[in-house]
């Protein structure tokens, strides 16, 4: 059998654009003499679809785009992923078509992710169909990590899915169906989304895995793709994906990172991005990113100084900005500031000075940008990090702002790797003072994120124990880390709750993004 792979990048709600992608690739399929061609979960649709799964007019548009696809599936197979309404709501489904008509509904069974919870409903489940004279089976989402047992006839499973990125998700993926395909002898065909989603991410990274359980097929990452696969010829293994190797992950971050922004950009119609400077290491990587994403010519920043910001902080921004080649402006806000503070004193006067000061100075920074953002159409971008982000150490209204974060799911010690694999590949373009001084909110004089804290490596060691392995404090503790630290930063963590509900959309880079795979209640009285 000559099975068609069709790794797209898909736009939510774009089922015009949608049929008309699928459409050329079953034209390429059949040119290139394919039996079947393959797409992955609701393909159609686009994913997560959300509220969108229940409006029964976007679903009659879906139905009406299937039956155009099958007008050019004269001479082939199509197996196409898209949402249909069926008689207990819409459930997700892997739509057979097979000489210009529609066959087989395969509906997944197994709602899993939270995205789609409360938006389908479970269907019946893999089901085995012939074609091309052969039995296979096809299992929709995550029906397939539930697979076992698969009837002894089947030689072929097909899994179209929609997989997203996320660190160590892939070495899991890969790891599930080398197990499968080697137990069970049979040969897998996975076929993923690729491109942005809003908040999420899908690497493509498509593949075939034979009977040995070796990978037969192995697609790009990060990128749309097209393949044929000969069930028949002499298929040599693979080499292993490289995010697979831990000294490569830092690269796999930054392509998805970079797609996901680019994505999130050019899919709502939005073409320039603002990125306020600082001189530190987060708006640095930011800033890169968005040039690698959007191009130098969309990106410009504000350096913003203030009187407690150091003279490195200016001219180490000043250096970023003109080795990465984007428009910039110093606009020093301690006039502004000086005033908010003499207009505050009838109100707060004779105070000491505390983190209301402090907080003063993000959020006027948030004015200028978005003040830029409101007049010439660039789209301020964030840039916090989940260390940060997760201790609270960050001003509502002030850094929290902007209308997408990056970086906000990684933490700061993944932003110094980050930082230096740019410098590897792009020769050195962060300066490289921004990766050696201490980090520093610079609100107050000689202020510097260690006052509180030990370094971030040790930060970030308990958090990601805390948030991303779901360990208790005891385990913390008992794994060699200081008694009082792991305390004040676990309670630091429960405090702050609110302001991540008032985050912008975060990128979700890890396994365990916050709001998503952990979401803990607003009011919260446990706090263990």
């Amino acid at each position: 059998m000559k099975i068609a792979l069709a790794q797209l990048n898909y736009t939510i709600g774009d089922i015009a654009g949608n049929t008309a992608k699928i459409i050329i690739a079953v034209e390429r399929a059949k040119a290139e003499g394919a039996d079947v061609v393959v797409f992955a979960e609701q393909a159609l649709s686009g994913t997560p679809a959300f509220d969108l799964l229940r409006k029964t007019t976007f679903l009659e548009l879906c139905d009406e785009a299937l039956d155009e696809i099958a007008s050019y599936c004269n001479g082939i197979t199509a197996v196409v992923g898209a949402p249909v309404l069926m008689q207990n709501g819409t459930q997700s489904a892997a739509v057979v078509i097979n000489n210009g008509k529609i066959e087989r509904y395969i509906t997944k069974a197994n709602i899993t992710a939270r995205r789609e919870m409360g938006f389908l409903n479970s269907g019946e489940g893999v089901k085995v169909v012939r074609i091309a004279g052969e039995k296979v089976a096809i299992v929709v989402g995550d029906d397939f990590s539930f697979l076992k047992d698969v009837d002894r006839d089947v030689d072929i499973i097909f899994s179209i899915n929609a997989r997203r990125y996320g660190k160590g998700l892939m070495s899991y993926r890969y790891e599930t169906m080398h197990n499968l395909a080697f137990v069970e002898s049979k040969t897998i065909v996975l076929i993923n989304h690729v491109g942005g989603s809003g908040e999420i991410v899908y690497d493509g990274t498509s593949c075939v895995i034979d009977s040995k359980g070796d990978i037969a097929l192995l697609m790009k990452s990060f990128e749309e793709d097209f393949a044929v696969f000969d069930t028949l010829a002499d298929n040599k293994p693979c080499e292993l994906p490289q995010e697979l190797l831990h000294h490569e992950r830092t690269g796999y971050i930054y392509r998805a990172a970079v797609l996901g922004l680019r994505d999130y950009f050019f899919k709502n119609g939005y073409k320039k991005a603002c990125v306020g400077l600082s001189g530190g290491i987060d708006s640095a990587v930011v800033a890169c990113i968005a040039v690698e994403a959007l191009g130098r010519e969309n990106v410009k920043a504000l350096l913003m100084p203030s009187q407690f910001s150091t003279d490195h902080s200016v001219t180490d921004a000043t250096a970023l900005a003109e080795s990465i080649g984007i428009e910039y402006s110093v606009l020093p806000i301690s006039e502004a500031y000086t005033s908010v503070v003499n207009t505050l004193k009838p109100a707060i006067g004779g105070r000491e000075f505390d983190a209301t000061e402090e907080n003063i100075q993000a959020r006027l920074r948030t004015i200028m940008l978005m003040a830029v953002q409101n007049k010439t159409g660039y789209v301020v971008l964030n840039s916090s990090n989940k260390s940060e982000n997760a201790l609270g150490m960050c001003t509502l209204y002030g850094d929290t702002a902007g209308a997408f974060s990056v970086t906000g799911d990684l933490y700061k010690t993944e932003m110094f790797d980050l930082a230096r694999y740019i410098n590897k590949i792009y020769n050195g373009i962060i300066p490289e003072n921004i990766l050696e001084k201490e980090p520093s909110s610079e609100l107050h004089p000689g202020q510097k994120d260690s006052d509180e804290l030990p370094p971030y490596n040790v930060v970030d060691a308990i958090l990601m124990r805390m948030i991303e392995q779901g360990q208790h404090r005891e385990e913390i503790i008992n794994a060699g880390f200081d008694a009082e630290v792991v305390e004040k930063i676990h309670s630091m963590v429960m405090q702050n709750e609110k302001k991540r509900y008032q985050f912008p959309p975060v990128l979700r880079l890890s396994a365990c993004a916050f709001g998503h795979e952990r979401l803990m209640p607003l009011i919260n009285k446990y706090g263990d």
